[in-house]
């Protein structure tokens, strides 16, 4: 088995989203079994609620967040569809999830509001809920892994396979981290995070740690939880499928 993971691609207005015909195109060429989507594709910036008050809030819309995730995911699927039809997994990430927690928090907008506004599925993925794990080929995938009561991201690769006892791949963090173990029967496992597919710099950040890896990962030859990854840069997509 062939997995293509797709790492948090932030897809909100105002932001370039060529990276995501260019995954598509890649996707398209190498026509792997599964594409798993880690979540995080939509940013859904206007339910921030660490920005609002502040002046780059202004002018954020509800509408205009979910106008610029379709478009974006058209961009991603269009190169596939018209070669091939893989599975298609998505696990919700926070920022998809804001949707949800607003109409938890603000009963008034029960039925108004919710992830499902993004209408995922109506592009053929097989939604996971936030922070359901699902498993494929032995190998767990999820936005992150909480840790711990308050449920805390688990923030290092290593610390993932110690906690999980399996082959992960999560996104949520910025960059990426790997670590490798071994079952007891042998088998051995990989843990990945790596949480950045995006052309675009986020504001909140400083010059410096805007300079993480972005890019996709390809686990090639699946079974039983063990792997061999690829990792696929955001600027090797770019020299090879930009006009």
């Amino acid at each position: 088995m062939k997995i293509a993971v797709i790492p948090d691609c932030q897809v909100k207005p105002g932001v370039p989203i060529d990276h995501l015909s260019w995954c598509g195109q890649y996707i398209a060429a190498k026509q792997p079994d599964v594409v798993v989507c880690i979540g995080d594709f939509a940013d859904m910036e206007s339910l921030c609620s660490y920005d609002k008050g502040k002046k780059e809030f202004e002018g954020r819309r509800y509408r205009k967040d979910i106008d610029s995730a379709w478009h974006g995911m058209h961009a991603l699927l269009t190169p596939i569809a018209r070669v091939y039809s893989p599975r298609l997994l998505l696990t919700l990430g926070n920022h998809e999830e804001r949707a949800d927690r607003v109409a938890s928090a603000n009963p008034e907008f029960d039925g108004l509001i919710s992830s499902a506004d993004l209408k995922y599925d109506a592009f053929g993925w097989e939604v996971v809920p936030f922070l359901k794990p699902v498993v494929v080929g032995g190998v767990a995938f999820s936005h992150y892994f909480p840790s711990g009561q308050l449920g805390k991201p688990v923030t290092s690769a290593r610390a993932l396979l110690t906690k999980m006892h399996m082959s992960c791949f999560a996104g949520h963090q910025q960059g990426r981290d790997i670590a490798y173990g071994r079952r007891a029967d042998g088998v051995d496992m990989t843990a990945i995070i790596a949480g950045s597919f995006y052309l675009h710099d986020e504001s909140y950040l400083s010059p410096l740690t805007n300079r993480h890896w972005r890019g996709i990962y390809f686990l090639h030859d699946v079974r039983d939880g063990a792997f061999d990854e690829m990792a696929v840069s955001l600027e090797y997509l770019k020299r090879r499928f930009k006009p």
